[in-house]
């Protein structure tokens, strides 16, 4: 399926113009500047690295065992030829942009690990005749068996491949997964990395996919409009001290990671994922847009967020059932409204649920009822007036019409229960925040600190900032 077209500009007068045509001297100029970047750099840290007496590596025993099949070599190669196709496939500058932002992302952070920690591949490789021994001879002419770790054959795999991906149509999209599994397999079979290389290559791909989304008009349908919501006027200040936590965690979890290297290269890798989980969060709440964690309005996520913020997802996810344990997953507000955690099978059939207004912005989550909306907002921070204001008119609405809401955050004590009190003033007319706040209390122990109180006692004076 083909990505979204861009929508037509709009002349003075108001009537559709042509589409801008396509950057097609950009994109020349931005693939000479990227190839000399590219072999320019790469260059140097191979030479760098050929200048020191001992350069360590690393591989598993069992790596060993892994046969060189020199056939391999085409798939290894023809990843080259589709970095230089990869420049002409966007319709915007915008789109074409952002895939550049994110191949030279890959770059520069690959070839300043190759400087600061230089590996060498441990094996000799076979000697091998006929075309793929030229091959072979032609790559060993700029490629040495140093720049390892991450691979940045990999990081650029991946970037390529969610660019191919958008630009297919689905019956293509099997070959294009077959021969790009096929790159990835053949960095072993070459002889060219160690099993270490791939992991760390992959994520630092995955993050330069996630820091640098594209426009929101380029993304391929599959994955629906972001849920973007309703923009804040001024974002809760408290994102960039939440953002400064994670960073600290962020940072924490790095030192803990070298700790560990001597003992466990595996150890020092899935701790290395947490710190990039980590950081990733921070730098979301940093620029404090919700957005940023990728959320689809259909409650998916993309694919850059599931790789990059898995090891955060799975323990938030453990937090919202560990939080909840001694109290219900759901509870009834009034009229068929309930309240709660972030909802499976389970919550949904409990409430009897048939429309989700979810509040979250850091989680996927699979609707299970045919009426559902995210307004994303950021976890302990306070909606917006805006937001506040289109999560009621949602509520009312889905009310007016015999639906039966669950309004859900990740615990069910906060953004929800604030949606929920001010849901609970329009609905029975209400002007004690005092008097809403003990009917909801009521219902659920929510947790609704000085701000949220203060943000509802606006909302009840119909402030429309």
């Amino acid at each position: 399926m083909m990505p979204a077209e861009p929508v037509p500009a709009m002349n003075a007068g108001g009537t559709g113009m042509a589409p801008a045509p396509r950057p097609w001297g950009l994109a020349c100029l931005l693939l000479a500047g990227m190839g000399a970047l590219f072999f320019g750099s790469y260059g140097l840290a191979n030479w760098l690295a050929s200048l020191r007496s001992d350069v360590p590596f690393f591989h598993y025993e069992w790596e060993r065992q892994i046969p060189f099949i020199p056939w391999t070599i085409i798939p290894y190669w023809s990843i080259d030829l589709l970095y230089a196709i990869s420049f002409f496939l966007w319709r915007t500058r915008e789109g074409l942009l952002a895939h550049v932002k994110r191949l030279l992302a890959a770059q520069l952070i690959s070839v300043a690990c190759f400087i600061a920690f230089p590996l060498r591949f441990a094996f000799e490789r076979p000697a091998t005749d006929g075309w793929p021994g030229h091959l072979f001879t032609l790559l060993g002419g700029f490629d040495k068996p140093f720049n390892q770790a991450p691979s940045l054959h990999i990081s650029l795999l991946v970037i390529l491949w969610v660019a191919y991906a958008m630009h297919l149509s689905r019956r293509w999209r099997w070959g294009l997964h077959a021969w790009f599994a096929l790159i990835g397999i053949s960095v072993l079979t070459t002889y060219q990395h160690h099993l270490i290389d791939i992991p760390t290559g992959w994520l630092v791909g995955w993050l330069c996919v996630f820091a640098f989304p594209l426009p929101a008009a380029l993304a391929a349908p599959e994955h629906a409009q972001l849920a973007v919501g309703v923009a804040a006027a001024s974002p809760d200040p408290r994102t960039r001290t939440l953002a400064r936590r994670y960073g600290a965690g962020a940072g924490l979890a790095w030192l803990l990671s070298l700790a560990v290297l001597p003992w466990s290269v595996t150890a020092w890798l899935l701790i290395t994922w947490v710190a990039l989980a980590l950081l990733c969060v921070a730098l979301v709440y940093r620029s404090g847009r919700p957005e940023r964690f990728g959320k689809a309005d259909d409650g998916r996520m993309p694919m850059a967020a599931w790789w990059m913020l898995a090891p955060y997802l799975g323990g938030a996810f453990l937090n919202t059932r560990w939080w909840t344990r001694r109290h219900d997953a759901v509870s009834h507000v009034a009229d068929g409204v309930w309240i709660g955690r972030l909802p499976g099978r389970a919550e949904l059939q409990q409430a009897g649920a048939d429309a989700l207004l979810d509040l979250t912005a850091e989680f996927p989550v699979r609707p299970g009822v045919a009426d559902y909306r995210c307004i994303p907002v950021l976890d302990l921070t306070v909606p917006s007036q805006a937001q506040l204001r289109a999560a009621v008119g949602q509520i009312s609405a889905w009310h007016a019409n015999g639906k039966t809401v669950l309004v859900c955050c990740a615990l069910g004590y906060s953004r929800s229960a604030l949606v929920a009190a001010c849901w609970l003033a329009t609905h029975r007319g209400e002007r004690d925040a005092g008097m809403v706040l003990a009917q909801l209390r009521a219902a659920r122990p929510v947790v609704l600190g000085p701000a949220s109180v203060a943000a509802l006692e606006r909302f009840m004076a119909g402030d429309q900032a």
